[in-house]
């Protein structure tokens, strides 16, 4: 079995941007669809954004379409969220997850998953 892994996350102050990375080991995720979650303190585990297999699809979520980015490097496994003009309500750990399958919002549609990285936005 395979592990994705984040990094990058982090205490910044509203308006600063972070960027954050998944890593794929021990399995490849190439043609999987990836996806960002997140779970707020109190709150259940929210959709992010996604991308396909390829990296020419992707989707957001409508509280952070326009400020957040997200992408891949497919030849290195790897996956990324660019995170811009954060907001305090942006605080939360983020996930990310990996289907055989694009085009879903419900985490329940995927079936790997890292342990997360934490956000804090300060205001």
């Amino acid at each position: 079995q395979g592990q994705l892994i984040e990094s990058g996350g982090g205490l910044v102050q509203a308006g600063d941007s972070l960027r954050l990375s998944c890593a794929a080991s021990g399995r490849t995720f190439i043609g999987y669809a990836m996806a960002w979650f997140r779970q707020a303190p109190g709150k259940e585990r929210e959709f992010v954004a996604r991308i396909s297999g390829s990296g020419d699809r992707d989707y957001y979520a409508d509280s952070v379409k326009g400020r957040f980015a997200i992408s891949r490097d497919v030849s290195a496994n790897m996956m990324y969220l660019q995170m811009n003009s954060l907001k305090s309500e942006d605080t939360a750990v983020y996930y990310c997850a990996a289907s055989a399958i694009y085009g879903f919002n419900e985490a329940h549609k995927y079936d790997a998953w890292g342990q997360g990285t934490e956000v804090t936005v300060s205001s």
